[in-house]
């Protein structure tokens, strides 16, 4: 099965034909042409400006996808596209090219969530997950827990109350002067400073549940940066290494209560080499008490590539979770959630 997937839902424009083999899934192309470098210009994502930019790129990054794989739409067996949730205007730019597409090619079309998208990611490849297997979502807009079962089959253990783990690197970074987008920035200066002199709140990290909150911790940098002014690259560690442990702290916690022995990490913070080498550190010591009280857990992590918004982890999750419909009833939908799924 050879599919094309659209994503376009905030200021990525991308394209992608992934193949289904017998081995696993296949890129056989993946565009991604993005406006980061105008909205760094703006300090973040301004919608009309994104969504301009995405009507001038779709068809481009289409045919270059196209051209990229050695493939004709002939070739192609269906087509999935990004229906929500995330910019309106962004949504609707990929939602009616897709509409229009299956409809002229005559090809089936598979809505995809944004959000299930970026665990497919981890579907891409030879080394995949296997049922059952503890998800942890964590990007700009969204940090969630979720419970596979299977595909299609899963249980919402938890997410964010208020700001999510990337929205939190963000705006730390912007009350750090630094450039958007605000989380590799602040992993480039935590390289250079000690967590240990500057001490900031973990919140939520012993609640019961598998909720999560980074407002407090946005807002404690904030009053620390009036009252004094410690050294940048301590404090930029200082918020890495807070927002890593409540993470972590919180991905074990759910995984040795629900007893899986798979665990996937899942969109643009699961880049960060931080969370990565935290999450290898206490899958083999998860116990600071001197015991190696090793856990047998796989961690599936996607190259850097593929945890940004891209089409090939879109295209995938719609050929595991093949559900085309009529084109000309898909919408565009931006408040689509992991509980809220149509």
């Amino acid at each position: 099965m050879i599919i094309l997937g659209l994503e376009t839902s905030c200021d990525e424009t991308a394209a992608a034909i992934v193949q289904k083999t017998e081995s696993g899934v296949r890129i056989l192309s993946n565009v991604v042409a993005s406006s980061a470098t105008l909205q760094a210009k703006y300090g973040g994502v301004i919608p009309e400006q994104a969504a301009r930019e995405q009507i001038k790129s779709i068809i481009p990054v289409i045919e270059e996808s196209l051209q990229a794989s050695g493939y004709r739409h002939e070739d192609i067996d269906a087509i999935a596209v990004t229906n929500g949730p995330g910019l309106i205007g962004s949504l609707l730019v990929g939602v009616e090219t897709a509409k229009v597409l299956a409809t002229v090619w005559q090809k089936p079309l598979i809505p995809v969530n944004h959000l299930m998208g970026h665990f497919y990611a981890n579907w891409i490849g030879e080394q995949t997950p296997a049922f059952p297997c503890l998800g942890l979502l964590v990007s700009g807009g969204h940090t969630d827990l979720v419970f596979f079962e299977d595909h299609g089959k899963y249980e919402y253990l938890g997410g964010t109350r208020d700001d999510a783990a990337g929205e939190c690197f963000d705006k730390c970074a912007r009350l750090l002067n630094l450039p958007y987008p605000g989380g590799p920035e602040i992993s480039k200066l935590a390289v250079h400073g000690d967590a240990s002199k500057v001490n900031l709140p973990r919140p939520m990290i012993d609640s019961r549940d598998f909720d999560f909150s980074f407002s407090g911790l946005k807002t404690a940098v904030a009053n620390l940066l009036k009252e004094t002014r410690p050294n940048s690259a301590d404090l930029a560690a200082s918020i890495e290494q807070a927002i890593v442990d409540v993470l972590v702290t919180k991905t074990i916690k759910a995984a040795q209560k629900y007893k899986v022995k798979q665990i996937m990490v899942a969109g643009g913070v699961a880049a960060n080499q931080k969370l990565t080498s935290e999450l290898k550190l206490k899958i083999t010591h998860p116990s600071s008490r001197g015991k190696n009280l090793k856990l047998e857990i796989n961690l599936h992590i996607p190259p850097p590539t593929l945890c940004t918004d891209n089409a090939a982890m879109i295209a995938t999750a719609a050929i595991f979770n093949y559900q085309p419909i009529n084109p000309l009833t898909i919408q565009a939908n931006p408040n689509l959630s992991l509980t809220n799924p149509s």
